[in-house]
């Protein structure tokens, strides 16, 4: 399971989040998305822990906390939705 950490400074790096979550145990992975056109952070990121037992106890302590100026929301992650090919919306018939 995949943990959501939304609400973050854009300032937080790799280090930073993996270093809070440490504290509950073994981090496996932390990504933090960029946006595609400015490569700025995105203000969230995604953070893999070794079971689920230690995931629970981060979500447990970090959510709602306070962490570099900003309120965090923690969260299990819900599974990436599918889109379909183009981005676009779905056009509508005239007919």
């Amino acid at each position: 399971m995949t943990i959501y950490v939304g609400n973050l400074s854009y300032q937080a790096t790799k280090e930073d989040v993996s270093d809070v979550f440490t504290e509950y145990g073994t981090v496996k992975r932390v990504q933090l998305p960029t946006d595609r056109e400015t490569g700025r952070m995105r203000g969230f990121a995604f953070v893999d822990m070794e079971d689920e037992s230690q995931e629970d106890a981060a979500i447990q302590a970090l959510d709602e906390a306070e962490w570099m100026g900003r309120v965090l929301k923690v969260n299990k992650a819900k599974p990436r939705e599918e889109r379909s090919p183009g981005g676009g919306r779905a056009s509508k018939s005239r007919y």
